[in-house]
């Protein structure tokens, strides 16, 4: 299939634990509406994750959609999921050399696209499992990727074969409270959060230990992880936590909730409900103005900022 999709490449991500008392320095203030764009989309369902690969950009949602820009607008490529199923897609991630992406959803529904040959494979219910899943992670190349999906369980399923059947196995990090982001910055070196205020941290792909995030009260959303001493965690409230290694550093501007978070170097977003979009520099946090009060789900930066959010809402900068 031809498409005329956005040369870009996925950003890559990372890394994570004890909380400190002070925060960081924010401000308000406005970028114009105008250096949005609100992109046509051909679907209308919740729009959850957005990643860039070799071949452009792709985002998954509601309905199993997958959906890719191209001249006319994005284009469903799929709508139903990776069984047919239609069942919601919430997560989605990139193998290091760009040639595939993963994503993952409802009960169960795991996929892995072939953009050059515009074909899908699915990878759903490992070990019969059939629970939700929010999240997932790839590290390495096509057809040789770890995959790690993270769900409403609690529990982490993990394959180190391309999410062959048979080679999967799952662990458990916390205490069984829902996973709702799982970020990895090598290929076994990665972190989770919790909606018990938790992060983990692994080394190995198997092993998770806790490293924070004492007296946080609130919920995360989203996360983020560049390095083991550069992540951030997004959370209810305008909530943003910082890791520099040694300590977590709370930042709160608004009362948003942040759902995702991105970053490259010093530079990045956050977006969240009612339209919200957050811009963070080396020195400040800044409220972006944009032309919707959609929710937003997601934020890729890659190259040009791409927003997605409900109703089948992107927004790109």
């Amino acid at each position: 299939m031809s498409r005329s999709l956005t040369a870009t490449r996925r950003a890559t991500l990372a890394g994570l634990g004890a909380i400190v008392a002070s925060g960081s320095v924010t401000s308000v203030a406005a970028a114009a509406e105008k250096d949005w764009t609100v992109e046509a989309t051909e679907t209308d369902s919740t729009l959850h994750d957005v990643v860039s690969a070799n071949a452009g950009r792709f985002a998954v949602g509601g309905g199993g959609v997958l959906t890719a820009p191209a001249e006319e607008g994005w284009l469903t490529l799929r709508d139903g999921g990776p069984t047919g199923n239609g069942n919601n897609l919430y997560g989605a991630s990139v193998t290091d050399d760009g040639e595939r992406v993963w994503f993952v959803g409802a009960s169960g529904a795991i996929g892995e696209y072939i953009p050059a040959t515009d074909t899908l494979v699915d990878r759903s219910a490992p070990m019969d499992n059939t629970n939700n899943y929010n999240d997932v992670a790839v590290t390495g190349a096509a057809g040789e990727a770890n995959v790690y999906v993270a769900g409403d369980s609690g529990k982490i399923y993990y394959s180190f074969e391309n999410g062959a059947t048979g080679t999967w196995d799952y662990v458990t990090p916390g205490s069984g409270s829902a996973l709702p982001a799982i970020d990895f910055h090598a290929p076994r070196s990665g972190h989770a959060i919790d909606t018990n205020g938790r992060v983990f941290a692994t080394d190995d792909g198997v092993t998770w230990n806790a490293i924070g995030i004492e007296d946080a009260n609130v919920t995360f959303y989203g996360l983020d992880s560049d390095a083991p001493d550069d992540v951030a965690v997004s959370g209810g409230n305008g909530t943003l936590l910082t890791y520099d290694g040694a300590n977590w550093t709370p930042d709160a501007l608004g009362d948003a909730d942040l759902v995702d978070i991105e970053t490259d170097g010093e530079a990045g977003y956050v977006v969240g409900s009612g339209g919200v979009v957050q811009e963070s520099t080396a020195d400040d946090r800044i409220v972006l103005d944009t032309p919707t009060g959609e929710n937003l789900n997601a934020v890729d930066v890659d190259g040009d900022a791409v927003v997605v959010g409900s109703s089948g809402t992107v927004l790109r900068r």
